[in-house]
């Protein structure tokens, strides 16, 4: 008998091979995809307690709390900070989009509310809510409010 010299692999030991992978892999991508989202959650309740203390800096300035995002926000072009745009958060966030997720603050009497909503189910599924209280609340059904759980 004559020994055969053996180049590389046979095609069955590759399909095995494809076939582990493939496993491996159907069951990382769902977790993936919960730590992804779990992220961006996490990104949006620190930009949350950003826009708390924004606001309690410029209320500190300005003798009252910013209305809109923009307040907070870098002046156009290259412009002197003011009471309409303070420079205190990014530009990014002064235009309501950042991490993922859309926050809107709207101005009341006594202070301000912020709601960060995920902007689709891959960014987040919780919504979350903070008003001059400096209090982040959530909710995973619907647009937080005042009356929601608070994050622990």
């Amino acid at each position: 008998m004559q020994k055969r010299n053996r180049r590389g692999f046979s095609l069955i030991e590759l399909l095995i091979v494809i076939a582990i992978i493939l496993i491996i892999a159907a069951i990382a991508i769902p977790r993936l995809g919960q730590a992804r989202r779990a992220a961006y959650e996490m990104a949006a309740i620190r930009t949350l307690s950003t826009l708390n203390t924004a606001q309690v800096q410029y209320f500190s300035t300005y003798g009252r709390y910013a209305q809109t995002l923009q307040e907070l926000g870098p002046p156009p072009g290259s412009g002197a900070p003011g009471p309409n745009a303070a420079d205190l958060i990014p530009n990014n966030l002064a235009t309501g989009l950042a991490s993922g997720y859309v926050f809107t603050m709207v101005g009341t009497p006594a202070g301000y509310t912020v709601n960060a909503d995920p902007q689709s189910e891959s960014t987040g599924v919780r919504h979350f809510y903070t008003d001059h209280s400096n209090v982040i609340r959530q909710n995973s059904e619907q647009a937080a409010s005042e009356a929601d759980q608070e994050l622990q």
